[in-house]
């Protein structure tokens, strides 16, 4: 009977050790969120995230009284941005490319930089996909408007060049410039040209979809045609005057409410999940420069 009651007892202290920790954890965390309750963070996102961020930026301002201002737009053109204003605690950009210049103009802090969600190039098409687009050449094709974002500022306009000059000839590259219509300014503005109608395909990011199901198709790329993984990194801006909460914002981004948005929209959150869909592996991440012959202004 002593052996029982001991146990017994023994139970309910490590219970009520289980408890404690908790109410520390929560009472931890509750000191930190109040801690932060009415300061502002400036944060510089590429479009490529768009969605997802909108999400977590107003949860975590419910949730800590922070106020968060967001800029949005092609990552170069947002990084262009924070470097002439001066100011800014985040940069969260859509591709390494970007990433990798911010670290070479010490924009960033480097040892702060973490890799959040990984993405795949695709085509995207209008709901129906009238114009029965099937491959990349089909984008060659008399008669196809096909938009692609400005490879100058935007990331998935030169993963989109780079994918061409890889994988079409010399004269698939000319007609697919005839069939040009525009370039686009960001991420959510080339899932718009489809959305609305405006183009019969881009060459986008698989999400795309998942952004606007009702309106965008996706048609996977060839695996061979896929040159590498993208990811979307996140690091601390030198120009921040605060950066502890800088720190705590990206850790919010990166824990599992961060994640679980993501996931929402059908992110890959592993290098892994993004082979398992290609069907191979794929050098992730890196960087691509822009040959000649691809500018903001259309080709003749």
């Amino acid at each position: 009977m002593k052996k029982v009651a001991l146990f017994i007892l023994s139970v309910q202290l490590f219970a009520c050790s289980n408890n404690k920790t908790e109410n520390v954890e929560e009472k931890i965390k509750a000191k930190v969120e109040n801690t932060f309750e009415g300061q502002n963070l400036l944060i510089y996102v590429g479009a490529a995230s768009k969605p997802p961020t909108e999400e977590i930026v107003e949860q975590f301002q419910q949730e800590t009284g922070v106020k968060v201002d967001v800029i949005f737009g092609g990552s170069g053109y947002v990084l262009s941005q924070m470097k002439l204003s001066g100011k800014g605690d985040i940069y969260f950009p859509g591709s390494s490319d970007y990433m990798e210049i911010a670290k070479r103009e010490n924009l960033v802090y480097p040892e702060t930089e973490q890799q959040v969600v990984y993405l795949v190039n695709a085509i995207n098409v209008q709901k129906g996909n009238p114009k029965n687009i099937q491959s990349l050449k089909d984008l060659c094709k008399p008669g196809i408007k096909v938009a692609i974002a400005n490879p100058e500022g935007v990331c998935v306009g030169a993963y989109a060049v780079e994918i061409l000059e890889k994988n079409l000839s010399e004269n698939e590259i000319k007609q697919f410039k005839k069939n040009l219509s525009n370039y686009t300014e960001s991420c959510d503005k080339t899932a718009s040209a489809i959305a609305l109608s405006t183009v019969d395909a881009v060459i986008g990011w698989r999400v795309f979809h998942y952004w606007n199901p009702e309106m965008i198709v996706t048609i996977p790329l060839k695996s061979d045609e896929i040159i590498r993984i993208g990811y979307i990194p996140i690091a601390i801006s030198t120009l921040t005057q605060d950066k502890e909460l800088a720190q705590y914002f990206i850790n919010y981004v990166t824990g599992e409410k961060g994640k679980a948005i993501f996931k929402k929209y059908s992110y890959f959150t592993t290098p892994a999940e993004a082979e398992t869909y290609i069907g191979t592996s794929k050098p992730v991440g890196g960087e691509y420069e822009v040959p000649n012959g691809w500018t903001n202004s259309k080709q003749k």
